[in-house]
């Protein structure tokens, strides 16, 4: 009991981490959107192109892309539309790297909890 005890302890703290991006800028959560440019290293050119690189999949569209803050780390998010596929392929590209962070595929609906999710957050005063 006493070692189920001891490894619990030592997972717990480990469990919250692992949601974070592993990326190489890492600006202050209150950052000001206008202010983040001049953070990044990679141009936003760069970073499309690594993104869809990453797709496999004939004539992929960009349908939506920015700079942001997420997780804790500078990122360009893109929402790429496939013909034919359903949802979009979400691709973080790490700001300061150019390094893909994250490749996921967001159904309709969790594309609209989203989009929904950042139109709130704009709104609330800085």
């Amino acid at each position: 009991m006493h070692r189920l005890v001891i490894l619990v302890l030592l997972l717990v703290p480990l469990s919250g981490s692992a949601a974070a991006l592993p990326c190489s800028i890492s600006p202050a959560q209150d950052t000001p959107a206008s202010a983040l440019p001049s953070l990044a290293t990679v141009s936003p050119a760069d970073a499309q192109h690594a993104a869809l690189a990453r797709i496999k999949a004939a004539s992929p569209q960009v349908a939506h892309g920015e700079l942001e803050i997420e997780q804790g780390c500078l990122v360009y998010s893109f929402d790429i539309r496939i013909a034919g596929k359903r949802g979009v392929e979400e691709i973080m590209v790490d700001a300061g790297t150019g390094k893909i962070l994250s490749h996921k595929h967001e159904s309709p609906k969790e594309e609209a909890a989203e989009q929904a999710k950042d139109k709130a957050s704009s709104q609330k005063p800085q």
